[in-house]
């Protein structure tokens, strides 16, 4: 054997990576093509190379709104059809998203969905890593809300972008630890039925609050202009949140309304404002089924379970204050507020960190006689029950404590900037570092206006990019 002859070389083919979808992907990347063979996989080299955009094809020549996607990702072919693997009626804002992965030039990149949005994780990574370069980590645990956005585990691992699906922007972009960008997942349906079934059911001439899950708050301005021909709707907002939002923890106290109509699935973020509002009818509307509901909350049962734990923890000696480390669910603040109160009282305390708080392990530390949560308030109200020892929320640690007294209306105002009725918010304990913000007009003479940006409802400038949120 001559031991000078060139090694035989070896075409590697490249590994497929659209799980579970990649054949619906290479179909139409075919159609699109004209070529039988063609696969999105195999113009990996065309699909990162995107060259800037010609401003002659805008609609408004010789000008490019600052942060706008460029034509030649809107318009890349084979990207169309990757995209086309995402089911129509959910918007993932994959063209923005892969427009500021190149613009900040990522190296790594975090994907974080609910587990409602987990089936798309993979086919996201896929074009993330195929259209622009970077490697991506899914990350895995449980996402329950915005609170839980886990920029600080992304940062671990050696991300330097995170993109957080589902949730609106709770934890500004400008707090976190690496570039987060923030992806609604607005979600279309059919808003005719909507409207139609709510004049046929409810009294014409109603007053009618409109709130809603972030994924639905487009479709809910929509319908709120239609059903204004048949009631008096009003579209209530409590900040930092989008008009029309609520969350499990924070929802608005309303006045000269009728009944609370909540478009979405699920009764957990409904149950909000039905605890912040005890005395108002409500009716949910689920997009899913297209069935509306009449829907109650028992107030007299909760009180009574809430005051009973309340009342046990008077009498403990050692407290256990546990802070939620699942992502950014717990605030430190309301933890040195707890710690100090407690200490000033003379009564022992223990610290203990947690992501996910179950019964049986708090029962091993048999020695701590109350607990306080920091993590999610509806935590104690919907599962404290089940707890051996009391199980409190910030709310009612305050109550025992004597820092302030029950109250009937129990508040759900965790998140609340303005509104946060006690230290046991979160935006409570930023007021006094937070520097006061100008009036519209003030802001308008000291600043020049940025003719592309749209103010948040976080008070940013449309940072999370998704100008779906309005201060």
């Amino acid at each position: 054997m001559d031991s000078t002859a060139a090694p035989a070389t070896t075409t590697r083919t490249p590994k497929k990576r659209f799980v579970g979808s990649s054949k619906k992907v290479d179909a139409v990347v075919r159609a699109a093509s004209g070529d039988t063979h063609a696969s999105v996989e195999d113009a990996s080299g065309a699909m990162v190379m995107l060259g800037p955009s010609d401003p002659t094809a805008s609609s408004a020549p010789g000008k490019q709104k600052r942060g706008a996607v460029p034509d030649s990702i809107l318009h890349d072919p084979l990207l169309n059809a990757a995209v086309k693997a995402l089911p129509a009626n959910y918007n993932f804002e994959v063209y923005k998203t892969v427009h500021q992965i190149i613009e900040f030039g990522a190296k790594r990149v975090a994907l974080q969905l609910p587990e409602g949005l987990q089936m798309f994780a993979c086919i996201l990574s896929d074009i993330f890593e195929q259209f622009t370069g970077v490697d991506t980590i899914i990350m895995g645990d449980v996402t329950y809300g915005a609170c839980c956005v886990d920029d600080f585990t992304a940062r671990a691992l050696g991300c330097d972008f995170l993109v957080h699906y589902g949730h609106s922007c709770l934890i500004p972009v400008d707090v976190t630890s690496i570039k987060t960008l923030y992806v609604f997942v607005d979600i279309q349906f059919d808003v005719g039925h909507f409207v139609d079934i709510v004049r046929h059911n409810l009294e014409p001439g109603s007053r009618l609050a409109l709130v809603a899950t972030i994924q639905f708050v487009g479709s809910l301005h929509v319908a709120r202009t239609q059903l204004a021909e048949w009631f008096t709707v009003t579209v209530p907002q409590i900040k930092p949140l989008s008009p029309g939002e609520i969350l499990g923890c924070t929802s608005p106290r309303l006045t000269d309304t009728d009944a609370v109509l909540y478009l979405g699935d699920g009764k957990f973020h409904l149950e909000s404002i039905l605890i912040h509002n005890p005395d108002l009818a409500a009716y949910r509307y689920d997009p899913y089924s297209s069935i509306l509901t009449s829907e109650t909350y028992d107030h007299a049962d909760m009180r009574a379970v809430r005051q009973d734990a309340i009342a046990a923890a008077r009498t403990a000696r050692k407290w256990g204050v546990i802070l939620g480390t699942l992502g950014r669910q717990g605030s430190p603040a309301i933890l040195e507020w707890i710690r100090e109160v407690l200490s000033a009282r003379g009564i022992a305390v223990v610290t203990v960190c947690m992501s996910e708080i179950f019964p049986a392990r708090l029962a091993e530390m048999d020695d701590v006689e109350c607990w306080v949560q920091v993590a999610c308030p509806r935590l104690s109200i919907d599962w404290g029950r089940f707890f051996a020892r009391p199980l409190l929320s910030p709310y009612e640690a305050a109550v025992a404590l004597q820092e302030t007294e029950w109250r009937q209306t129990y508040p759900m105002d965790y998140y609340a900037r303005e509104d946060a009725s006690g230290p046991w918010g979160v935006n409570w304990h930023r007021k006094s570092t937070r520097p006061a913000r100008p009036s519209k007009k003030a802001a308008a003479v000291a600043v020049a206006p940025v003719p592309s940006s749209s103010a948040c409802a976080g008070g940013a400038t449309d940072s999370c990019g998704s100008g779906s949120c309005r201060a």
